[in-house]
């Protein structure tokens, strides 16, 4: 990214606006009711995320970085997310529909200005226009989480979206082989990378065989047909435990009728696409899976070696296909379209090692808990990544049709619990070479 403070404001506008009017676009498709509704205990109403977008905005951009006064300190707490556990929110005094979107106006007029006066550099939190793109990204990140709560409505079809372009990749391996050595993981260069991402440090991974593209329904349903959710021997202990409490026997949406696999997609019912990646399962149904096949999950740093490492130079790229922004030819991402697209897409998008759909599509689970890198500095605030560290966060890869092109890069790292099946996850397999 540049150091010319024109361009830098350019960039952090652009991110601004495109994550703001893509919020705009999740939350004016439905009326107050359903904004305020609860859809799912797993999530917040609709409205509490449109409030807390913009009241992280006013404490990070407007306080911290302009040093301003607090608009609205009696709201601090309402919208604080280590606060109130999600099913908790609907009985918060929230700002209601017309109120949360004056607030976010008010707060984004008043961060345009700051954007346009304050110098980018002379403290970490302005360096490159660092706090504008963790705003960014947060306010992405806040837009994934409202379109998982649109997956789980009930209610007509609100969102629409063009499909995905496809590629007839009936030609592909179906695994490329990454050799093995020392490659980059991480980042210490990259401006906007977040504290969980730094600092880039050499990791040594011995050849392993990854899977061409993620895996598909396609493939996924002859797990289930072979009587995978009632096989205890696939399973890790607690994923049993899963698999019998809650009666699984399918990823989450799919449900069987008339002989026919269907699912339910953003209000819609459809037949399961056997060519997709496969969407909504959980680490233990990935893990699961992966034992059926002979196979395991990737490590977080297999997967991140397949993704940016090049063994004809050494370098560890941004991205799967070079160092370039994110095209729609490269990667689905953005809220684009409202699924991943066929297995083998984006050839644009392959990455050094031939492997496909490494960013976007749909986020990758592997078998690593989140952990701190060596020399981990916890910066702007221990509550971003630090306190998640440990064996009860399990870490997801590359990003989905969902995520932000400013929130998705191949260092980029998720996580979650390993029971969490509502959010838009699949995953590929691996085996030792």
């Amino acid at each position: 990214m540049t150091a010319d403070p024109t361009a830098l404001r350019r960039t952090a506008l652009d991110a601004l606006t495109t994550a703001r009017s893509r919020t705009s676009a999740l939350t004016d498709c439905v009326d107050d009711d359903e904004l305020t509704a609860q859809h799912s205990p797993l999530m917040s109403p609709l409205v509490w995320d449109l409030a807390h977008i913009s009241n992280q905005e006013e404490q990070w951009l407007l306080r911290a970085v302009a040093g301003r006064e607090a608009m609205r300190p009696e709201i601090d707490s309402v919208y604080d997310a280590f606060e109130h556990p999600r099913a908790t929110r609907p009985s918060l005094p929230l700002l209601p529909p017309a109120e949360a979107r004056r607030y976010a106006s008010d707060v984004r007029g008043r961060v345009l200005d700051v954007l346009e006066n304050t110098p980018l550099h002379g403290r970490p939190l302005v360096d490159a226009a660092f706090a504008f793109g963790m705003i960014a990204q947060h306010e992405q990140q806040h837009d994934e989480t409202m379109l998982i709560t649109h997956q789980l409505r009930r209610g007509p079809v609100a969102l629409t979206a063009p499909p995905p372009p496809s590629t007839d990749a009936a030609g592909l391996p179906g695994e490329v082989l990454v050799p093995g050595g020392p490659f980059t993981m991480g980042t210490s260069t990259e401006p906007w990378a977040l504290d969980n991402e730094r600092p880039a440090h050499q990791r040594l991974v011995p050849a392993f065989h990854i899977d061409t593209t993620p895996v598909t329904n396609g493939a996924f349903l002859h797990f289930i047909e072979d009587g995978g959710y009632r096989e205890e021997r696939w399973w890790q202990a607690k994923g049993w435990d899963l698999v019998r409490g809650q009666e699984l026997g399918a990823p989450l949406f799919w449900h069987r009728e008339g002989g026919q696999w269907l699912r339910r997609r953003f209000g819609a019912v459809e037949p399961v696409p056997l060519d997709e990646p496969v969407l909504h399962v959980s680490w233990y149904e990935a893990d699961a899976y992966a034992r059926w096949a002979g196979r395991r999950l990737p490590s977080e740093e297999e997967w991140e070696k397949a993704a940016r490492h090049d063994p004809a130079t050494g370098t560890s790229y941004r991205y799967p296909w070079g160092d370039a922004d994110p095209t729609p030819e490269r990667a689905n991402l953005g809220q684009r379209h409202l699924g991943p697209a066929a297995a083998g897409s984006y050839p644009e998008g392959r990455a050094p090692s031939g492997a496909r759909q490494l960013i976007g599509d749909v986020w990758e689970w592997t078998s690593s808990d989140f952990l701190p890198y060596p020399g981990f500095v916890a910066f702007p605030y221990r509550e971003y990544s630090e306190v998640f560290f440990g064996p009860d966060h399990k870490v997801l890869r590359g990003g989905a049709f969902a995520v932000g092109e400013v929130a998705c890069r191949a260092t980029f790292r998720n996580w979650d619990l390993p029971v969490r099946r509502q959010i838009f996850s699949g995953f590929r397999t691996a085996k030792d070479a």
